[in-house]
């Protein structure tokens, strides 16, 4: 397996504009990715994002820095810092947005796995890990979208 990126493209029945703010706004996206996001969708703005963990409790914290904000086709941030200071290497996620006739697709891109610098097995697990969090999250961001778009 090549462990280079992960994508996921989705369409929604929404405009690019209504997408864009789903996936750059806090409010919105701990409505479907993380349990609490904290940042401003500003490039270079720094933040962070949370999870909790419903058996222990316990809050997982992870550094953002956005990297690109150009409404309304693309937002990217850079997560999973080698380094607590935000200095070493990171992943990006990239959200491509593309009109349709019927609302917009969506490419979710997320590259930087083998400059990690990780051991292969390290590696391995966390390339798993993402796919399999994408896997979850990005039906959760369609269904998101839908709800917003239909509640008048």
């Amino acid at each position: 397996m090549e462990y280079g990126s992960i994508e996921r493209e989705i369409h929604v029945d929404a405009p690019p504009e209504v997408v864009f703010e789903v996936v750059s706004r806090p409010e919105h996206m701990r409505e479907w990715w993380p349990d609490d996001a904290r940042f401003k969708p500003v490039a270079g703005a720094h933040g962070e994002l949370f999870w909790r963990d419903e058996g222990t409790g316990e809050t997982m914290t992870v550094a953002l820095t956005v990297v690109e904000v150009d409404p309304p086709s693309r937002f990217s941030f850079r997560w999973c810092y080698t380094e607590a200071a935000r200095g070493g290497d990171a992943l990006l996620v990239t959200f491509d947005l593309v009109p349709t006739e019927q609302g917009t697709r969506v490419l979710m891109t997320e590259t930087g796995f083998r400059e990690m610098g990780w051991e292969i097995a390290v590696l391995e697990e966390q390339y798993r890990d993402h796919v399999s969090g994408w896997d979850h999250y990005i039906p959760r961001l369609d269904a998101y979208i839908a709800r917003l778009v239909s509640t008048p």
